[in-house]
C-alpha cells in the first residue's frame, strides 16, 4: 500500500515538474528571441536579476518537493505534509500562471516623477497603472523635511508628500498597485494603437500602448559580498514577494535593518520555518514599530550587531551565510537556503536592470532621451532621477512626469502638438 503511495505521488511530482520545465523552456525561448541569447540578460546586477530567477526556480521547486526527479526521498530536517507540498507547487506555478492586464499607460515607479506623470495622464481619460515595489523607500520618502518644494509647508515629511500626490493621482483615476517588476518587453512592429509594451510582475503581465520607467537613482553602488554575484537567482534575492513561496518550511536569512528589510522580512515568515534577521547595529524596538512587528513574529531570530561577511553554496545553490558577531573572534555560518540583502539602504546608481537593453543609455548610466521625455523607443518614456541628471530634486522629477504625460497624449492620440491640462475661465 506505502509503495503504491509512493509510486502516485512520484509520478504526480514528476508530470508537475515537466510541466513547469516546459513553462520555463517556453519563457526562455520567448526571452532568446528577443535578446539571441539568454545568456546576454545582464546577470550580474546588483539590483536584481528578475529573468535568472524564473530559470532558477525550476531548482527551487525541486528543493520543496518530497522526491526528486530520479524518485529518492529529499533529504530534509523537517517533513511536511502532502497538502503543504501542493500549496508550494500551486505557489511556484503561479509565477506563470498570471493574469494579464491592458491599459495605455504602465508606469514603472510611484515617486515624485511617476505620480505626477499618472495625475495628467488619468486627467486625460488614458487608462494608467503604477507599478510601485514600495512606497516608502524612494529618495523623497525617505526625506524628513520638505522645505524648498513650491506651496508645501517646511514641516512637511517627504512621506507625506509623496502620499499626497499618490492620492490625486489615484482619485482622477489612476489604477495604482503595489508591484516590482523584473523585466520589459517591447513587442517590434508596435505603433500607438497597439499593446507592445509588456511589463511582468510576480502578480500579473501588464501590457499597455505606452511605457514609463521612473524607478529613480538609488541603486546600491558598494561592491558586492563574496558569493552574493555567484548564487544571484540561486538562493540570493532582493524580492521577498517575488520568491517567498520557494523557501516555504526553509531557513532563510535577511540582512539589513531598513524599512524595505523589515517589511521583506516579515512577509517572508509566512513561508520560511525561520527568518534570520541579521542586522549590523541594534535596533531600537520601543522607537520603531516596524522592529516591533518583525520582533513579534515566533519564527524571526534576530542577529543583531552582526555583518554578513560572505554568502556560501555549492552547485545547489546557497547553502548558508558567513557572519561576523561583534566581539567574537570566529565567524559564524548561518546554514539558510535563500539571502535576502538589502544592505546599504539605497545608493546613487539609476533602478535599470529590469529594462536590460531594451533602451540607450547615456555614460553615466542614466537611461537617454529626447526633449519629450522618450526614449530611443517609440512610446517608451523615462522621468526623474533614472535619467541621472544633476538636479535631483522633486520638482525637477515632477515636471518631467508633466511632460511625459503631455507626450504620451500627444503620442496616443495622434496629435502633432501637445495640449494643454488648463483652462482659462
Amino acid at each position: 500500500h506505502h509503495r503504491r503511495r509512493r509510486r502516485r505521488r512520484r509520478h504526480r511530482n514528476t508530470k508537475e515538474m515537466r510541466g513547469t520545465m516546459k513553462r520555463v523552456g517556453l519563457l526562455c525561448l520567448a526571452w532568446s528571441c528577443v535578446v539571441g541569447d539568454v545568456s546576454s540578460f545582464t546577470i550580474t546586477s546588483l539590483n536584481a536579476a528578475r529573468f535568472q530567477r524564473a530559470v532558477a526556480s525550476q531548482q527551487a521547486r525541486t528543493k520543496q518537493q518530497h522526491y526528486n526527479v530520479d524518485g529518492t526521498r529529499r533529504t530534509t530536517t523537517k517533513r511536511r505534509s502532502s497538502a503543504s507540498s501542493s500549496s508550494s507547487s500551486s505557489s511556484c506555478s503561479g509565477l506563470f500562471m498570471m493574469d494579464v492586464v491592458e491599459c495605455d499607460v504602465v508606469i514603472v515607479g510611484g515617486g515624485p516623477a511617476g505620480c505626477t506623470c499618472a495625475l495628467y495622464t488619468a486627467r486625460a481619460d488614458l487608462h494608467t497603472v503604477i507599478l510601485d515595489k514600495n512606497p516608502a523607500v524612494g529618495a523623497l520618502a525617505i526625506t524628513s523635511h520638505i522645505a524648498n518644494y513650491p506651496g508645501v509647508d517646511k514641516s512637511m515629511t517627504g512621506q507625506e508628500l509623496l502620499d499626497q500626490m499618490r492620492k490625486q493621482a489615484i482619485d482622477y483615476g489612476c489604477d495604482y498597485r503595489r508591484s516590482q517588476v523584473f523585466m520589459i518587453d517591447i513587442e517590434e512592429g508596435g505603433n500607438s494603437d497597439t499593446h507592445s509594451k509588456i511589463v511582468y510582475t510576480p502578480d500579473g503581465t501588464f501590457k499597455a500602448r505606452s511605457l514609463v520607467l521612473a524607478t529613480g537613482a538609488m541603486g546600491r553602488v558598494s561592491p558586492p559580498f563574496p558569493g552574493e554575484d555567484t548564487y544571484l537567482g540561486q538562493g540570493v534575492s532582493y524580492c521577498a514577494t517575488c520568491d517567498g513561496a520557494f523557501y516555504r518550511d526553509s531557513e532563510v536569512a535577511v540582512y539589513g535593518m531598513n524599512l524595505e528589510a523589515m517589511e521583506e522580512a516579515t512577509f517572508l515568515t509566512k513561508f520560511a520555518s525561520t527568518v534570520h534577521w541579521v542586522t549590523p547595529s541594534a535596533p531600537r524596538p520601543e522607537d520603531d514599530e516596524h522592529v516591533q512587528e518583525l520582533l513579534s513574529r515566533d519564527n524571526v531570530k534576530h542577529w543583531p550587531l552582526t555583518r554578513l561577511v560572505s554568502v556560501q553554496g555549492d552547485v545547489s545553490g546557497v547553502t548558508g551565510i558567513e557572519v561576523k558577531r561583534k566581539d567574537m573572534e570566529e565567524n559564524d555560518i548561518i546554514p539558510v537556503e535563500g539571502a535576502f540583502i538589502y544592505a546599504a539602504g539605497g545608493g546613487s546608481k539609476p533602478i535599470t536592470d529590469f529594462i536590460g537593453s531594451k533602451v540607450d543609455y547615456k555614460e553615466d548610466g542614466g537611461v537617454m532621451v529626447n526633449e519629450d521625455m522618450e526614449t530611443n523607443v517609440k512610446g517608451v518614456f523615462a522621468i526623474g532621477d533614472i535619467r541621472n541628471t544633476a538636479f535631483k530634486q522633486v520638482v525637477v522629477a515632477a515636471s518631467d512626469g508633466c511632460i511625459a504625460a503631455m507626450s504620451i497624449d500627444k503620442y496616443l492620440k495622434g496629435r502633432k502638438s501637445v495640449k494643454v491640462d488648463w483652462i482659462h475661465k
